[in-house]
């Protein structure tokens, strides 16, 4: 009865797709990450300041409108380059690569933030099943897995060992009225928090939180096991 109330509500597809891109990609990627920072940042020790910002960014917008070129989503957000490859022999494939792409991010007043960023691919699936009759997926239930996602990947992570500290997740709400440059100052707001904790001391008060970013200690999701999935409660939207 239990499964049967699960399919009815979808309640498991968003907890599948967290696991299964925590299992089949974040697990094999984050404890890399901060060895390609670094890396990079011996080659370039004027653009990667701040040891903080050596983390895998990862955008979850809970509209699932996922970019596959960051640079057409915002024109303030430019790509560098690729940091160094993971190879590996993976479900019968050889040499699967893994990789990150770091990206150049200006602000306000045209200075340039460096970090790797790229969207939960996930996203795309709740997307396409939105968009597929089979799936019977409407807007909102696709709404409410997004969330689930989150909450689920985010709970994932923090109970990872070896992937602690090696992330920071920006899930976000998008504006009804489009914004040109809305993407480039949600990821310049995670950046400059991560810049205040490492210099806290030269601090006297932080950065304002944007309307739009999701607090995870505010979160409250409420999952039951009627046919439609109920609304998650967040005192920031």
């Amino acid at each position: 009865e239990v499964s049967e109330m699960s399919e009815r509500s979808k309640q498991n597809v968003a907890h599948g797709l967290a696991w299964s891109y925590y299992v089949g990609y974040l697990k094999i990627v984050l404890p890399r990450v901060k060895k390609s920072m670094e890396e990079f940042s011996s080659a370039n020790p004027n653009l990667l300041v701040c040891r903080k910002t050596w983390k895998l960014h990862i955008l979850i917008p809970l509209s699932c409108d996922v970019y596959d070129d960051l640079e057409k989503a915002d024109s303030n957000i430019q790509y560098l380059t690729d940091l160094s490859e993971t190879t590996m022999a993976r479900a019968g494939t050889k040499k699967r690569v893994y990789k990150h792409s770091l990206y150049a991010i200006r602000d306000e007043e045209n200075q340039l933030w460096h970090c790797a960023v790229e969207y939960a691919t996930p996203l795309q699936s709740l997307y396409a099943m939105s968009q597929d009759e089979c799936a019977a997926f409407s807007r909102e239930e696709r709404l409410e897995q997004a969330k689930l996602f989150y909450r689920t990947l985010e709970e994932i992570l923090q109970g990872s060992k070896d992937c602690a500290g090696t992330y920071r997740l920006i899930a976000y709400e998008e504006p009804g009225e489009a914004e040109t440059h809305f993407l480039s100052r949600e990821i310049l707001w995670h950046l400059r928090q991560q810049h205040h904790e490492e210099f806290a001391v030269h601090e006297e008060t932080p950065p304002p939180t944007p309307s739009t970013a999701l607090d995870s200690a505010e979160l409250n999701l409420q999952i039951s096991v009627s046919d439609l999935p109920q609304p998650l409660r967040s005192d920031g939207f």
